[in-house]
């Protein structure tokens, strides 16, 4: 552009009050900044300073000051008095048009923001910037600054951002009743008993210019008063002091501190810190003069480390936390985070908070997970209490987080604050400008619940009876967590009550409730309880109250109550319910009653065939003359007969219950309480109010019900008649024998003892018999553990088989479910019914061998696919077969080596089938598949095959070579020897290949189970996918992923190293795995091993002692020339 053509305008970009004066300031898009007074309506004062439209102009809250920036790319500070105005300074750096500035509120410093994508921080006093934000799409507009907090706002082309400039949470350390804390650049101390801040010492001001290089972290030694402080100087800076005793009371002490470069620093011991180095990743231990004492290289890389007890650090990777033990140089527990904030140990270093942007995880002191609680807002600090509950904070609430993850919320907060120490009710915490101050917080909800919790219920019937607990969160918690028999005593609402009443199982408060509620429904709820617990009475009329005729009549069918079942027909004739008549009639195996129901309804058919079938002649003639001969056609050839009348399931009285010991809620907070057990005793037999109308209606027309009585017509004889019985006089001191109650004589169940499947487990470390047992979760750390298996959907099917096959069902009667009998390995009558021995596997070694002779027969007929499904069904197997000797331990892992072979080969030769297209490719791998260790039939017939590939293909070298190598092997069949001779004389006329492969026969090499490529002696390694490097074979195959089919290592690495921890399986399960690696391994080899001392061994199922099984492993080494290193679950070396 040549020429810009503008007019200038006197259009207003932006407007600033004065605090105290009656002015306003007016910014132009003419380059003009105005200084008006408001209130008289004049101008004051004008200025052209700028090049171009002026956008933001801002006085200062308290000083003669204001600020403009404008399209020149210039921010000016200006200065005034009562008269006029001038320009002070000018600051450069942005690239583009100015589009807002302002002074902040609460410090010295300016803030813009341009059309150059950047927001810029900049020192008032200094006049220099100090940071710049930027953002990479987006040109920033507008500012806003709050008016007391320290926030600010940028509006930009996608939306808005709202940021702090600096952290507020000031660092912190508590020991004991005592904080140290860092405000306004001075150490701190604040006793909490007598609430007293007192000022130590002062702390240097950072060197840099920077913001956010305040100190971030504080550690404290209480038996040598040092203090670490840690920024974010020079990228990562500490400060260490040494407090004099006397300076807590004087504060007057200036003392030059001892400084050192590291991530992060914290006290490791009584007068040794930690510091972390991140170039190199290592800790270096340092004492109270700054010395380095000792350097220990961390196993991960860590970006910062916390303190995690005497001699232990706690250090964040990215994205687990791990211990490490300074010591021993061994990590003790690792747990996978996300990136971790702060870390919050417990007073008996016990349990440890995690804590997170948005979630917390709390852990034991070896990063045992326990739980894991999300928030959808920031977490900003916590502490643990007294009773081992964390107290945490959130942008706007207090909250606690008991040992299970239930958490809840304490009281809600206006603005956010930092907890230091929870003493009983008391929680003090340090706000936004650093000061100490206590709140008062209710307990009472979390103390119940973790009172529940740990089943202390003394304590929860003490808070039952004293507190005032209530709300729905509360009832629905007790709900949810097994306890609506303690929330019916925080409900007064009768329907709820009624809801609780039957969760819990309690009929009586139920009936109470559903009396005062008295609706269909819930009468009908009450119902269908009182029957699932056998309580006939209670049934009965809950049906009553509901008029439910049909389920009556049913309850008294299955009863055997037939005299009521009578009244019931009686009834149902009353009410002109044919239907309902017919099915009591039926019930009560009255034919001739069903006859005339039919006969009075009209169906003289049915009738006419009910009468026949039931052999009642003199009615069937009756009504073959109403039918005037046109009866119905039956069955011929069957004898007629009056049907059985049904047998009752239960004969009167309620289903016999269970004797159970009192709940330690029932009875002792129950108001209604003394004389329950009575009322409830005499329930069947009680007056329950209005009563369904069971009376004698014999005389009482049909349709009008109205004439049932209230009260039963028919009137007992009281006074004995017939047999005249006297009274007999008996001796004063016989006593007649009371009679027992039916309610007194209850079936006391045995005592159930431990399943068998729980014994199974506890008694094995087989993963094979922790599958037999149902516990399959166990069994796939077992073999994780053992063999390193990742993938367990080959070994599903296997599992199930397993469990099933150690199992026995027997089904009692059709309505009880089936009884699951255990199956024992080796039992005999003769077995003490206390010892229970192993369970019974479905899979043995010689069904091993079967499938290996099947596998044989199918690869000898070509069967391929077959042949590869029977070797990877045995190598599944493999790992769920229990041996009882040394011998089947080798015969497993000879058989282990042969079937390995067999699946490589007919991989190879399945891979080579598909590849129609690549003749190249069909060659190599007919040719890798001759190098497998195959039965000698099999190998001619590789051999054969091989030498038929090549040759068709023309390479005549390659074919000649298996050709030789066919007939050094004898052939029995004389086709193979006679083709492989004519190979060879082939091969000699015309000695060249036509291909080249990659393929030498003349080293030797073994195959990668990956990719099928050979690895050549003396060839340290290959280049595979993924661009890893691949060293030796494995057992299994890489398409099931059940261990590794290459083991990887780094390009640079010089050993093999094998990690394996907690040997809690037997010895041969160790010699298993290290005996196939070293079959396939020729380097040296450093098995780095761990040892779990908690833990006996099995040696072919003999107990030995821990020494004894070190020597074996010792002696075997030996032979295999292995290295051994030891550690022990403590780490200490062996």
């Amino acid at each position: 552009m040549l020429t810009k053509f503008e007019t200038k305008s006197n259009r207003v970009k932006g407007l600033s009050f004065h605090s105290k004066r009656p002015w306003i300031l007016a910014s132009l898009h003419s380059g003009v900044i105005q200084l008006w007074d408001y209130r008289m309506g004049t101008l004051i004062d004008r200025f052209d300073e700028h090049d171009g439209p002026v956008r933001g102009v801002h006085f200062h809250q308290s000083q003669p000051l204001f600020v403009s920036g404008g399209d020149d790319y210039k921010i000016k500070i200006w200065r005034m008095n009562d008269t006029k105005a001038w320009e002070v300074d000018t600051l450069r750096g942005h690239m583009n048009n100015v589009s807002c500035v302002l002074f902040h509120a609460r410090q010295d410093i300016i803030v813009s923001n341009s059309e150059d994508k950047s927001i810029r921080v900049w020192d008032a006093t200094k006049r220099t910037g100090l940071q710049t934000f930027r953002r990479e799409h987006d040109r920033f507009w507008i500012l806003g600054c709050h008016p007391e907090m320290n926030l600010l706002a940028a509006g930009h082309d996608s939306g808005m951002i709202v940021f702090k400039l600096e952290r507020e949470r000031p660092a912190f350390s508590v020991s004991g009743d005592s904080l140290y804390f860092v405000k306004d650049r001075f150490l701190r101390f604040y006793d909490y008993t007598s609430q007293k801040d007192t000022q130590i010492l002062p702390i240097r001001r950072p060197g840099s210019i920077s913001l956010n290089q305040g100190p971030r972290t504080l550690c404290y030694s209480p038996t040598e008063n040092a203090i670490l402080i840690c920024s974010d100087v020079d990228g990562g800076s500490y400060e260490l002091y040494i407090i004099p005793k006397d300076s807590i009371t004087r504060g007057d002490t200036v003392q030059e501190a001892k400084r050192g470069v590291g991530g992060s620093a914290v006290f490791v011991a009584r007068n040794r810190f930690a510091v972390l180095e991140k170039s190199t990743n290592q800790v270096l231990v340092k004492n109270l003069k700054n010395e380095i004492v000792k350097k220990s290289a961390l196993p991960v890389a860590a970006d910062a480390i916390f303190y995690a007890g005497t001699g232990n650090l706690l250090c964040r990777a990215e994205d687990r936390v791990f211990i490490f033990d300074l010591q021993q140089r061994l990590v003790l527990g690792d747990l996978q985070t996300s990136f971790v904030r702060y870390v919050v140990w417990s007073s008996d270093m016990e349990s440890v908070a995690l804590l997170s942007k948005h979630s917390i995880i709390i852990a034991d002191k070896k990063l045992v997970h326990r739980c894991t609680l999300h928030e959808t807002i920031r977490v900003k600090s916590g502490s643990w209490d007294d009773n081992g509950v964390f107290i945490y904070t959130t942008l706007t609430h207090i909250k606690y987080c008991l040992p299970n993850g239930d958490s809840g919320i304490i009281k809600t907060l206006d603005v956010p604050v930092y907890i230091t120490k929870i003493f009983g009710n008391t929680l003090f915490y340090l706000d936004r400008d650093g000061k100490n101050r206590p709140i008062v917080i209710d307990s009472t909800e979390y103390v119940f619940k973790l009172s529940l919790l740990k089943k202390r219920f003394d304590h929860v019937m003490s808070m039952i009876r004293n507190s005032e607990l209530c709300g729905q969160a509360m009832i629905a918690y007790l709900q949810q967590k097994g306890f609506p028999e303690v929330a019916l005593h925080f409900v007064k609402d009768e329907r709820t009550r009624f809801n609780l009443a039957l969760e819990s199982g309690n009929i009586q408060i139920a009936v109470a409730s559903a009396k005062e509620i008295d609706e269909k429904d819930h009468w009908y709820r009450l119902g269908v309880e009182a029957l699932r617990q056998g309580n006939s009475g209670i049934v009965e009329y809950a049906y009553q109250r509901t008029k439910n005729f049909e389920r009556l009549s049913f309850l008294y069918l299955i009863t055997g109550n037939l005299d009521k079942l009578s009244k019931m027909m009686k009834i149902s004739e009353v009410k002109n319910d044919v239907m309902g008549q017919f099915h009591n009639a039926l019930y009560l195996g009255d034919v001739q009653e069903r006859i005339k129901i039919l006969v009075n309804a009209g169906h003289l058919h049915l009738a006419y065939a009910t009468a026949k079938t039931h052999g009642l002649n003199d009615i069937v003639e009756d009504l073959a003359d109403k039918l005037n001969g046109s009866v119905p056609n039956l069955p011929s050839g069957r004898s007629s007969s009056l049907l059985i009348c049904p047998t009752p399931v239960l004969c009167g009285g309620d289903w016999p219950l269970l004797r159970t010991m009192k709940g330690i809620f029932e009875g002792g907070l129950d108001n209604a309480g003394k004389g329950g057990n009575e009322e409830y005793e005499d329930a069947a037999d009680a007056d329950w109010g209005e009563e369904l109308d069971i009376v004698d209606v014999e005389n009482i027309q049909n349709g009008d019900i109205s004439m049932v009585p209230d009260d039963e017509e028919a009137h007992e004889d009281n006074e004995e008649g017939g047999w005249d019985l006297e009274d007999l006089e008996l001796p004063p001191d016989v006593e007649t024998p009371k009679a027992a109650t039916s309610r007194s004589s209850v079936f006391v169940a045995p005592t159930a003892g431990m399943p068998v499947s729980q014994i199974w487990v506890q008694k094995s470390s087989l993963a094979a018999e922790h599958a037999a047992a149902g516990n399959f979760d166990t069994a796939m750390r077992l073999l994780s553990r053992q063999l390193g298996i990742k993938n367990f959907t080959p070994l599903k099917s296997l599992f199930i088989d397993l469990h099933m096959g150690s199992h026995s069902y027997l089904r009692a009667f059709s309505s009880a479910p089936l009884i699951s009998l255990a199956i024992e390995r080796g039992w005999s009558e003769s077995a003490s019914p206390n010892v229970r021995a192993p369970p019974a596997l479905v899979f043995s070694f010689s069904q091993l061998e079967e499938k290996l002779k099947a596998g044989y027969k199918a690869t000898t007929t070509g069967k391929f696919t077959e042949a590869l499904r029977l070797f990877l069904s045995i190598l599944h197997t493999i790992p769920l077969i229990v041996v009882e000797s040394r011998r089947e331990v080798d015969e497993v892992k000879e058989l282990i080596i042969i079937v390995k072979e067999y699946v490589l080969g007919l991989q190879m030769e399945l891979k080579r089938r598909e590849l129609r297209d690549n003749p190249v490719r069909q060659q190599e791998l007919a040719a890798y598949f001759t190098h497998c260790n195959l039965q000698l039939p099999h190998l001619r017939l590789a051999l054969m095959n091989a030498m038929t590939v090549c040759y068709k293909a023309g390479n005549l070298i390659t074919a000649s070579n298996f050709a030789r190598r066919l007939l050094e092997t004898n052939p029995t069949a004389e086709n193979q020897t006679k083709t492989a001779r004519s190979v060879m004389q082939a091969a000699e006329r015309n000695m060249k290949d036509s291909t080249q492969l990659n393929y030498d026969f003349r080293n030797p090499f073994v195959v990668c189970g990956a990719t099928y490529v050979p690895i050549y002696r003396g060839q340290k390694d290959v280049l595979c996918p993924g661009r890893i490097r691949c060293f030796r074979l494995t057992v299994f195959s890489s398409s099931d992923q059940m261990i590794h089919k290459s083991f990887l290592q780094s390009y640079q690495s010089q050993f093999f190293s094998l990690n394996v921890s907690g040997f809690r399986s037997r010895v041969e399960d160790f010699c298993l795995v290290a005996d196939v690696l070293c079959c396939y391994i020729r380097e040296p080899i450093t098995l780095n091993c761990r040892l779990d001392f908690g833990y006996e061994f099995s040696f072919w199922r003999f107990d030995i002692q821990i020494f004894v099984f070190l020597e074996f492993v010792e002696i075997w080494c030996r032979l295999k020339t292995v290295t051994v290193v030891w550690h022990s679950q403590s780490g200490v070396g062996l």
